[in-house]
């Protein structure tokens, strides 16, 4: 029996994918069932869009329903009550905040699992090339390099 891949989440990710799946079962749910009711009232299914459409919408709900029902069951909550401390070796959860060498700007990322990344507000996954070189390293002055796609050199400045 094949082991179920442990998804990582924050506390605040479970409890906003539970916000969401309790959202999806109470509200929107009902709603595309009521759609569904109406489109099929208006009578020939075969030519009707409405119906075609909450057909399609009720799809996009039960699937995302199933995701979050997977995501919880296989959910492992990070440790981020250390945040705000100073930590000597980043692991998901961390925030960072390094040296970016090919621009000299200052970077601050935290490192969360895949389900919860959100780049553009400085969440990036713990699989991504960053991800992947920051974990398990410690606070120095050394240059860490970066296997991405143009691959690029960065020094860690802070690590909570």
């Amino acid at each position: 029996m094949v082991e179920a891949e442990k998804i990582l989440l924050t506390k605040k990710g479970v409890e906003e994918l539970q916000e969401e799946f309790r959202n999806l079962i109470d509200v929107v749910r009902p709603n595309v069932i009521k759609d569904l009711q109406e489109a099929r009232a208006q009578g020939d299914l075969s030519e009707n869009a409405d119906y075609d459409a909450a057909r399609a919408r009720q799809a996009e709900v039960e699937a995302r329903i199933k995701e979050i029902e997977h995501i919880l069951a296989n959910v492992t909550i990070i440790d981020d009550n250390k945040k705000g401390r100073a930590q000597k070796r980043i692991h998901v959860g961390s925030t960072v905040t390094y040296l970016d060498l090919a621009d000299n700007a200052e970077y601050t990322v935290t490192i969360v699992g895949s389900v919860e990344t959100d780049p553009i507000n400085g969440k990036i996954s713990n699989e991504s090339a960053l991800g992947v070189a920051l974990i398990g390293k410690e606070l120095s002055n050394k240059e860490i390099d970066v296997q991405s796609e143009v691959p690029y050199k960065i020094i860690i400045k802070s690590i909570e």
